[in-house]
């Protein structure tokens, strides 16, 4: 609340039998250190810190605090995460997805009805252990202990909770294993499982270390050089449609280096089809879908887990997805999928 004492030259232990006023000293609301003097007894001087306290506690940061766990701890669960959605703007379109998927099938299920404010660490590891008992893959655990830590501290910040509910909750371990790079016999059996387009697009994914949207957006404007490649956009695809870069913003690229072997089959690619015009998995240029199509992954997994079959851009037959290479769509590409 602050502090009382005596300008005199008298100790500590005189202070109750020397006749010198007390002053007291505190911060005001607005930060600033005051001071008042003219207390003639060590009570009148806590009684008037307390009063300065008390005010301070009804004041309207007080009062607006006291309203928000008034109307958020109230909410159930699921009407507080459409609340706090809604102020995710920088999330893009596969994070959102990704988010939706994680609320549907892990959160909502065990807490969609509970009130927020009977959220503690109890609740929490509860959580944990049920996705447990459901045989939640451990990377799909960890993104769900992460929203619900990003969704409990919002409304901490509001007041909602004295104490973090998430505090001493100890979260899934997931330790991703070490990715495996295909070796070359591997990448001549992949490009050789299907056509020119699948050959197209190993080399330019083993070659340049491109991802599978950038790949599917290749242009031949973008090949700055003989042997640089620059990549400017990707499929989407959670929307079918060309994008910035993934971590980057409209307008942003990156060179990459670009190998003999790559750089021939680009070429050799707009000579088998000008109709592809710039873009050489895509025709026409505004149906960017047609490039993730083109090799099996615009089609959905079928439910006998057999493959679903596509027809190519070129309109000249059916593409099927070579037995070598499986594609796995983002919402396919979870740990259970992963076991299994």
């Amino acid at each position: 609340m602050g502090s009382f004492f005596k300008e005199c030259e008298h100790p500590r232990s005189r202070w109750s039998k020397c006749l010198h006023p007390y002053k007291i000293r505190y911060r005001s609301a607005a930060g600033k250190q005051v001071e008042e003097s003219g207390f003639a007894d060590r009570d009148k001087a806590i009684g008037r810190l307390t009063e300065i306290y008390n005010e301070k506690k009804a004041g309207p940061r007080s009062r607006s605090k006291a309203e928000h766990i008034q109307k958020y701890g109230a909410m159930r669960f699921e009407e507080y995460v459409e609340e706090w959605k809604a102020g995710q703007r920088h999330l893009a379109a596969a994070s959102v997805r990704h988010l939706d998927s994680l609320l549907e099938h892990h959160h909502y299920p065990g807490l969609a009805g509970r009130r927020m404010n009977s959220f503690d660490h109890k609740v929490v590891d509860g959580f944990i252990r049920l996705m447990e008992r459901n045989g939640a893959g451990l990377a799909t655990q960890a993104n769900a202990f992460d929203k619900l830590r990003a969704i409990l501290l919002d409304a901490h910040r509001l007041g909602v909770f004295t104490d973090n509910p998430v505090a001493g909750v100890k979260p899934p371990q997931y330790d991703p294993k070490r990715a495996v790079i295909p070796s070359p016999e591997q990448l001549r059996a992949i490009r050789t499982a299907g056509d020119h387009a699948l050959m197209l697009i190993v080399d330019l994914m083993g070659g340049c270390g491109l991802r599978n949207g950038e790949a599917a957006a290749v242009n031949v404007n973008n090949i700055v050089a003989d042997d640089v490649d620059r990549v400017t956009e990707q499929v989407v695809m959670s929307t079918r449609q060309y994008g910035p870069l993934k971590h980057r913003k409209a307008g942003q690229y990156r060179d990459v280096p670009l190998p003999a072997r790559s750089g021939q089959g680009d070429h050799r690619m707009v000579r088998r089809d000008v109709r592809h015009d710039r873009w050489l998995l895509a025709a026409p240029a505004d149906r960017p879908q047609q490039a993730v199509s083109a090799l099996g992954y615009g089609q959905p997994m079928a439910t006998d887990q057999g493959v679903r079959q596509g027809g190519h851009p070129r309109g000249d037959g059916p593409l099927w997805e070579p037995p070598l290479l499986r594609v796995e769509l983002p919402e396919q590409r979870h740990s259970d999928h992963r076991r299994g």
